[in-house]
């Protein structure tokens, strides 16, 4: 290969969407823009977003790709890419797989945080295999997902995109993740799809939970927090990674050679791809002074493949220069063309997998798993006594803020709000009355009286607040695709990060006075991060963003359809000014606070049942535990059982508790198992085992004394 062809492997510069455009009859064609790159480079390394849809990318239903055409699309762009390569070296197409297909027509799944909230990778590896299936069938290659950011200040408009707080957790779920997506083996079947694990590394722990900012990590907080979801995503076999944004020790992760090389590399044995985030590597500049060593510095670091940058695109002057050797070069290049071959893109007959069926299941299934009952006085499940329900509150007739982030357009109709199967789902002869009450964001009380009105009639009143990550045409966004600024009543997302943690004044003032017209109260959130929620409603529950169908979820879980199985992946402050929060924090005898409560609102792992459990007493084998979990309730209920550690004797300061185990059981009203967990082979030292249902039950649980050092 000549060093242009090299160069251009490395390269992924241009944005998908600008590679077509649809003719007024209908069909795609290609456009100058993708001419020029694969001249430029004779050939093309990897496109991102080609099916991407969304507000910054300006692609909707009437100009781009849908389920019946992507595939299409994606032919006529890599037979264009193949016959402008000398070699004939096709491109690798890379899309944003979040939280299912980021595409016109793909299946939209609960964000992250609401499968963390699940407690179940069984269910979510089956989710992550549609979703991979999904992206096959359109042509698509690869998967960007995050997996990687723990979610350690609830204000990072990002928390969303994480599986929660706890290393543990995120590290099962990014293992269900990858195994889902990839399957086994060197080759990738034709439903399966390379995973971009993002990101690499510390993300979620940046200064006051501002995007893209430093993130203050000793290097000992940094592998016991922030790394372990990536350390198990890579013994699971992932293909790569994605640099983040953030520094780590004063060095941006995509110029950090000792964490992509030394640590990744070396210590780990990592031989998969390194993708830099979008324009990662020109920021770079300020270190090197210019784009040229700032590619270099990124290459030389590890990074393989760039996005949207300039740096990469100059690799060949960086080689001429001295900058770069061209065995470094060639080792990048060597690796992009390998996970092509592991696609099988240069194979002479390639499969196009069926559309996979079943998406809509999944995501209800998850998204039903997710709900969480934070409190509960009686007010439910809805009783047979409840004959009128009043359904208020700016989330409650919507399905545009179910969805999160990095979500496509939807067509008119798709899914449902938690009004509609309310009035879908109540048994007959239950009046259904609405009323919107007030917005999301602003301080117009106009439409409270209304929503009083209905209240105060009703037996049951099921008040629906939360948040917003719903992009609109109206957003201002920065060349990454984050947004510059919140709009309409978009309060969370990429860029949309809160000093505080409040919903918007409105919902505050709606909440009190629903609750003062003595209506028993049921409030759901359904929001993309923990917001600041007083204990005045007689129920309280979130769903956090349960995507397009989570208001059938949601009315199954109020109605007592279902169970509320989910579990908090995140603590939930009683304010701000008490952050950090997060269970697992040093184990220190610092006092609390003089004017607040020091705990939180609610802990991680909580969550409440329409049923009761006993547990007995644990047995400890080893490193297995063993105990008995008996339903003594009267109806079917899901508990999650967490094993949780707490160091005795260790090599350095230990923390307070640590997740090391945990299994969901289902039982029937009455029933009784035995169930067995397996603690992490790596842990060592002398230690307290406590099996509990939530973090701070573990506190008080009997502990068990297990000698974990030989």
């Amino acid at each position: 290969m000549t060093p242009r062809e090299k160069v251009g492997q490395l390269n992924q510069r241009m944005y998908g969407w600008d590679a077509y455009r649809r003719t007024p009859d209908g069909r795609f064609e290609l456009t100058d823009a993708l001419r020029a790159e694969t001249d430029r480079f004779a050939g093309l390394g990897a496109l991102y977003g080609l099916q991407r849809a969304d507000a910054w990318s300006g692609v909707d239903h009437g100009s781009g790709p849908g389920a019946e055409d992507a595939a299409a699309l994606a032919d006529l762009v890599q037979r264009h890419v193949v016959e402008s390569s000398r070699l004939g070296i096709p491109a690798l197409f890379v899309e944003e797989v979040p939280h299912g297909l980021m595409a016109l027509d793909g299946t939209v799944l609960p964000v992250n945080l609401a499968v963390g909230a699940t407690w179940d990778p069984a269910l979510y590896e089956r989710a992550a295999a549609h979703a991979a299936a999904e992206l096959r069938a359109r042509g698509g290659h690869v998967a960007l997902v995050s997996a990687l950011d723990i979610a350690r200040d609830p204000r990072w408009g990002r928390t969303e995109e994480s599986f929660g707080e706890d290393p543990y957790l995120a590290a099962r779920l990014t293992e269900a993740l990858v195994h889902g997506m990839q399957g086994a083996g060197e080759r990738f079947a034709p439903d399966k799809a390379p995973v971009v694990l993002k990101h690499f590394a510390g993300q979620g722990a940046t200064v006051g939970g501002r995007n893209s900012a430093e993130s203050e990590l000793g290097l000992r907080e940094l592998h016991d927090i922030h790394l372990p979801a990536a350390r198990a995503g890579i013994r699971a076999g992932a293909a790569a990674v994605m640099a983040a944004y953030n520094e780590v020790d004063g060095m941006p992760c995509s110029g950090n050679r000792a964490l992509l090389t030394e640590l990744l590399r070396g210590e780990w044995g990592f031989d998969g791809l390194v993708v830099a985030d979008g324009l990662a590597v020109d920021r770079l500049a300020r270190i090197t002074g210019d784009t040229v060593s700032a590619g270099a510095l990124a290459l030389n670091s590890g990074v393989d493949l760039s996005l949207w940058d300039e740096g990469f695109t100059h690799l060949e002057e960086a080689v001429e220069r001295g900058l770069v050797e061209e065995a470094t070069l060639d080792a990048a290049v060597a690796r992009v063309l390998r996970l092509k071959f592991r696609l099988g893109l240069f194979d002479q007959q390639q499969t196009t997998p069926p559309a996979p069926t079943g998406g809509k299941d999944l995501s209800v299934a998850l998204a039903r798993a997710a709900v969480t009952l934070l409190r509960n006085d009686g007010t439910l499940p809805v009783g047979s006594h409840v004959s009128r329900i009043a359904v208020l509150g700016p989330q409650s007739a919507t399905t545009a803020h179910q969805l999160g982030d990095y979500t496509a357009p939807q067509h008119s109709g798709t899914g449902s709000s938690v009004l509609d199967a309310l009035r879908r789902l109540a048994p007959p002869g239950v009046d259904i009355r609405h009323a919107r009450g007030c917005a999301l964001t602003g301080d117009d009380l106009s439409g409270i009286p209304e929503a009083v009105a209905a209240a105060a009639a009703s037996d049951l009143a099921v008040l629906v607040l939360g948040g917003s990550s719903a992009r609109t045409p109206d957003t201002d966004f920065a060349a990454n695709g984050a947004a510059l600024k919140a709009v309409s009543e978009m309060t969370c997302g990429e860029g949309v990060d809160l000093a505080g943690l409040r919903l918007g004044s409105a919902q505050y003032t709606l909440l009190d006075a629903v609750v003062a017209t003595g209506t028993p109260t049921a409030v759901v959130l359904i929001q993309g991060r923990p917001h600041v929620v007083p204990d005045t409603a007689g129920a309280l529950l979130t769903a956090w963003y349960p995507g397009p169908w989570g208001g059938e979820a949601i009315a199954e879980v109020l109605l007592g359809l279902a169970e509320p199985g989910g579990r908090l992946p995140v603590s939930v402050p009683r304010s701000a000014a008490q952050l950090p929060v997060y269970y697992n924090h040093k184990d220190t005898e610092y006092g609390g606070y003089v004017d607040a409560d020091a705990e939180p609102r609610y802990s991680f792992g909580h969550g409440l049942s329409y049923t009761s459990f006993a547990y007995g007493v644990p047995s400890v084998y080893g490193r297995t535990v063993s105990l008995d979990v008996t339903n003594t309730g009267e109806r079917y209920g899901r508990s999650v059982v967490q094993v949780f550690l707490r160091r005795l004797i260790a090599a350095t300061w230990p923390r307070t508790l640590e997740l090391c185990a945990f299994e969901g059981v289902g039982l029937e009203a009455g029933e009784r198992r035995t169930v067995t967990l397996t603690l992490d082979g790596e842990l060592t030292g002398l230690v307290e085992v406590r099996v509990a249902e939530s973090a701070r039950a573990a506190l008080t649980a009997v502990p068990v004394r297990v000698d974990l050092r030989s």
